[in-house]
């Protein structure tokens, strides 16, 4: 007889070329339209499937899996991050978790090089100008900006996408420095031309723009505290792509409307699609909507991944990015 097909549930509207993949392998339910599942929707999902296919809007948390039941064997992210997921929790209840790594580092550190160039250059505030009509014509000293090249960059987490922002921004001429859990290996230290800091709050006090790319977890909350935030340059910009929930927003706005650093460039935010109305009124802030990741060659490559994962398992071995706790 032939081998029952595995039960999967998709929790957001993906790729259609994913989609259409997942149909063929697999006895998949697919949604409707592109609105979060509700809690309660989410632990019926994880209930009635052998394979759960989130993203990183579905918090699942402990209870929630406790509510399952014993038939889910698999969760298998479609993102890198899994911070919305109690790993800890699904591994003791036997559920494996899986994640999409690799994939989208190149263009998250593209749109980080975006927001910091919109950022220094002012760029928002130039469309702003053009939109409205009021520009009148070039002047010496018009929308001035500042040059990237001599820059100290700061990159706080040295993983693939600090890495990879570290390659573009020497390019431009900017100085890389970084602090991270673990200092890299010296030949990869050397080919990035990086430096160094075991001292986060001495590095934040020199440099001159801080990028920020480590995953929230309960140590890396509020990272950027306002104490740390305090630390910064009168002139210097905070850059975050990474997770809202690593930088203090209430801390960062005060900071900006009174003039304590230069500007930002954010892609997320503390509180998710609540965003500090304060923080929507200033003019030396780049704020784009959770588009770091957000190419269509990326995508695809997500659903690819989340694809062989579940493929792996169903043919009763161990998917190749498992989720492990020395990663968390």
């Amino acid at each position: 007889m032939p081998k029952e097909r595995l039960s999967v549930v998709v929790t957001r509207r993906l790729p259609e070329a994913v989609e259409t993949r997942l149909s063929e392998l697999f006895d998949v339910r697919l949604r409707d339209d592109d609105t979060p599942m509700t809690r309660q929707e989410l632990v019926a999902a994880m209930s009635e499937a052998d394979v759960l296919v989130p993203t990183l809007t579905d918090q699942i948390d402990a209870t929630m899996i406790a509510q399952a039941g014993g038939r889910l064997k698999l969760i298998a992210n479609y993102g890198a991050g899994v911070d919305h997921i109690d790993v800890e929790t699904a591994r003791q209840r036997g559920v494996l978790v899986s994640n999409t790594p690799g994939v989208v580092a190149d263009d998250t550190a593209d749109m980080t090089m975006a927001i910091m160039i919109g950022a220094i250059r002012r760029v928002p505030e130039g469309l702003r100008l053009m939109a409205k009509g009021e520009w009148t014509g070039w002047a010496p000293n018009a929308m001035l900006g500042g040059r990237l090249a001599g820059r100290r960059l700061g990159i706080l987490g040295m993983g693939r996408i600090g890495q990879a922002v570290a390659r573009r921004a020497s390019a431009f001429g900017m100085q890389i420095h970084y602090h991270n859990r673990r200092r890299l290996r010296p030949e990869v230290e050397q080919s990035l031309e990086a430096t160094y800091w075991e001292s986060l709050d001495q590095l934040v006090a020199r440099m001159d723009v801080i990028t920020v790319h480590c995953p929230h977890t309960p140590s890396t909350f509020h990272l950027m505290n306002a104490r740390r935030l305090k630390l910064m340059k009168p002139d210097a910009y905070l850059i975050n792509t990474s997770r809202g929930e690593v930088v203090d927003e209430n801390a960062l706005v005060r900071m900006l409307k009174a003039g304590e650093i230069a500007g930002a460039g954010l892609d997320v935010y503390e509180h998710g699609t609540e965003i500090n109305p304060d923080l929507m009124q200033l003019d030396n802030v780049v704020m784009l909507p959770h588009m770091g990741s957000a190419t269509v060659e990326g995508r695809l490559e997500m659903g690819e991944k989340v694809l062989i994962n579940i493929k792996t398992f169903d043919d009763g071995h161990r998917p190749p990015d498992l989720v492990v706790p020395a990663m968390l």
